[in-house]
């Protein structure tokens, strides 16, 4: 790979920029000066500063993210705050995107990723990645629920959902539940409780997939993935 191509991937100026912090002799391979913007260099082998500073190239990124509410799951928005105003400077390099989308008053897992191919795999309907959430509903959910939910309901727009596998964790005037579910239509969780006459008053995604959402993250944190949980994702039939 060229150098400018490198650094001007990693989000540090237009090729033109970047030609000109060479030409100042700003940066180096393997701690010799490079100046000529057509060098080679091999991103995963060689030793790369800027300023002094060691360059990481990397092609992806994948960020595990506890969403807080108030904020919208999308890259930019005229009004919103969005996800990607939470990332620091050097994560929004990598100009990634939010897997799919979490409610605005919806809290927790959420990934953001630069890896279209990965992003479609774990977004196909046809893929069937199980997504749970836990949510707290103004009234007694009952085993009358539970196996409503395991047929399928019928949304407020005729559509017969797949089956979901709903947990009655607390049950009484409110109810803790967690629920299971293998598409993402739009509020589905709401709606599938309207479908049944009650009401999500809070709600959060747990997992997605091989994915848990990371306890230590506080709202609005987030982290990279580690290796083996980009394995696991990878390993998705």
């Amino acid at each position: 790979m060229r150098i400018d191509k490198m650094l001007a991937n990693l989000g540090y100026g237009s090729r033109k920029e970047v030609k000109k912090l060479l030409k100042d002799g700003a940066v180096t391979i393997n701690e010799r000066v490079v100046k000529d913007a057509k060098e080679q260099v091999d991103p995963n082998a060689d030793h790369v500063t800027l300023y002094g500073e060691v360059i990481e190239y990397k092609e992806y990124i994948y960020l595990l993210m506890n969403k807080p509410p108030g904020v919208i799951s999308a890259t930019e928005d005229g009004y919103d705050e969005t996800v990607i105003d939470l990332l620091e400077p050097e994560d929004v390099i990598f100009s990634p995107f939010p897997v799919g989308r979490l409610d605005k008053d919806t809290e927790g897992l959420l990934l953001l990723t630069n890896d279209g191919q990965l992003a479609h795999r774990l977004l196909s309907p046809k893929k069937h990645v199980p997504k749970t959430y836990f949510a707290v509903i103004d009234q007694e959910v009952t085993e009358d629920d539970v196996a409503a939910f395991r047929l399928g309901v019928t949304l407020d727009d005729g559509y017969v959902t797949k089956p979901g596998e709903l947990k009655i964790l607390k049950s009484g005037i409110t109810s803790d539940i967690e629920l299971t579910i293998t598409e993402g239509k739009f509020h589905q969780v709401k709606r599938m409780f309207e479908a049944v006459g009650k009401r999500v008053i809070y709600l959060q995604r747990i997992s997605m997939g091989p994915l848990q959402l990371d306890e230590n993250l506080e709202l609005g944190e987030y982290r990279e993935l580690t290796e083996e949980e980009v394995n696991q994702l990878k390993e998705l039939p």
